[in-house]
């Protein structure tokens, strides 16, 4: 967004300094209209992020992804790995949206929604301000030797870090195996499940590491994400920018002086300030255009309006805008390619919803048992051998479970005692059964058959075999 000639700084980051070191960023606390909306938001994700695995829709946990059972639950919706297509549907309508939104307003979900972002800015960060104190004082801090007051603070600190991170890795571990069976484990104690101990231990050092000491480095280096912002953008995108025509006037910048009619001399409004650089979490210059280190978190925007107040002038300095606003005072607009984004959204969220509507509550799979053909009875009897298995999706057991055959006189034989089968609650029942058909009613060596299965008197679920014959010449 129209930067500097000099575009010497995009050649290196915030984080790294001239002897490839690591820079380390005291941000300024920030303050204003927008962190507070920032925190409203952030407190509500908060919520849900460690509530979620905990509620029940209809006895299904609201979020879980059971990555190793590839077992999946979708706002209480459970899909199994038999549903894999619906999961993957709904992955993509999550990119599409992702993609929809950075096209439209930049890299937003970055500084609003992120759990990165949230956990880094409105959790570590804030327990750092409040034990460490602001920028000035951290640098201080880092600068001073090793009295007992650094060492107080950096011990209370990282405890309370590590703390923080093992509650984050249990709440992580609730998604991925189910909260029940978290609970569970807990009750139980932890050494009676070190195979779940030990990795929730490594998540702990894990999140600890990340919010401790790698930080912003996550978005910056780490986050393909901000790769993207490069090639999703457009001038008609809105991001926090600098209004460059109003700050830097004919003449550039200037420090502030009272009482200089700034307009008649030629220069902007920016007054060189810099408070939106030491407020910046990733270190940047937002004065320089659009970047990929920016998570387009507000907090320049908060920090120069609080500037402009002060000194009089208009604020809106720095603001969400797009380039086509900042140069042509372009109104925000759906554009052709927005429409098609939005247009494949709508399409995709349809076809998933129609899935979901004919998706059934038990999955039915019936195959020929292998290595068999058939067996001749008597009276001009044939007889196949088939393996079923019933998944069950609910979380109630489906009891009285039977087969039988659409449109065809046969017979179907459990080789169960029992004439009818229970499955149990989201598990599954696997079984072998025998179909017996009348020669005459075949169609050649191999006739297909529909086989009805029902749960009392009540259709729950149909599939298709082939069952084996003679051949008929």
């Amino acid at each position: 967004m129209n930067a500097p000639e000099n575009e010497s700084f995009r050649d290196s980051i915030a984080t790294i300094n001239e002897e490839g070191k690591r820079a380390w960023i005291f941000p300024k606390k920030p303050s204003g209209k927008f962190y507070d909306y920032r925190k409203y938001v952030s407190y509500f994700l908060l919520a849900f992020l460690f509530s979620a695995p905990f509620i029940k829709v209809n006895g299904n946990q609201f979020l879980m992804f059971n990555v190793l059972e590839r077992r999946f639950n979708i706002f209480g919706f459970p899909f199994w790995p038999q549903d894999f297509h619906l999961f993957v549907i709904s992955m993509i309508i999550g990119v599409i949206f992702i993609t929809l939104f950075t096209v439209a307003f930049g890299r937003i979900f970055c500084g609003w929604i992120c759990p990165q972002t949230i956990f880094m800015e409105m959790v570590f960060r804030r327990i750092e301000y409040w034990i460490d104190g602001d920028r000035g004082k951290q640098l201080r801090l880092k600068k001073s030797g090793w009295t007992s007051e650094k060492i107080r603070k950096r011990v209370l600190k990282h405890t309370i870090f590590v703390i923080i991170s093992f509650f984050i890795a249990n709440i992580f571990l609730a998604y991925l195996i189910g909260s029940d069976k978290l609970l569970g484990y807990i009750k139980e104690g932890p050494l009676e499940h070190l195979g779940t101990l030990i990795p929730l231990l490594i998540f702990t050092g894990i999140f600890y590491f990340v919010f401790s000491w790698f930080r912003e480095q996550v978005c910056i280096i780490a986050c393909p994400y901000g790769r993207l912002q490069g090639v999703l953008l457009d001038n008609k995108s809105i991001v926090v920018a600098y209004d460059h025509k109003r700050g830097e006037g004919e003449n550039g910048r200037k420090k502030w002086r009272k009482n200089e009619d700034r307009a008649t001399l030629g220069y902007g409004d920016c007054i060189d300030c810099l408070q939106c650089v030491h407020v910046c979490p990733t270190g940047i210059d937002i004065r320089n255009g659009t970047q990929l280190e920016c998570v387009n978190c507000t907090a320049c925007i908060d920090e120069c309006d609080t500037i402009m107040d002060k000194v009089g002038l208009p604020k809106g300095l720095i603001r969400y805008a797009s380039e086509a606003n900042i140069e042509d005072k372009e109104p925000f607009k759906l554009t052709t390619r927005l429409k098609g984004y939005i247009a494949v959204l709508i399409v995709l969220i349809g076809v998933l919803m129609a899935m979901l509507q004919l998706r059934n509550d038990v999955e039915a799979r019936v195959l020929r048992l292998p290595g068999q053909l058939y067996e001749h009875k008597e009276n001009n009897i044939i007889s196949n051998v088939f393996t079923y298995k019933l998944v069950n999706k609910t979380t109630q057991p489906i009891a009285f479970v039977n087969f039988k055959l659409k449109n065809v006189e046969g017979v179907v034989k459990l080789v169960s005692t029992e004439d009818t089968v229970t499955v149990p609650a989201q598990g599954l029942e696997e079984g072998t059964l025998f179909i017996e058909l009348d020669e005459r009613i075949l169609k050649g060596d191999k006739t297909e058959l529909t086989i009805e299965i029902y749960s009392k008197d009540k259709l729950i679920e149909t599939t298709k075999v082939n069952f084996l014959g003679p051949r008929s010449f």
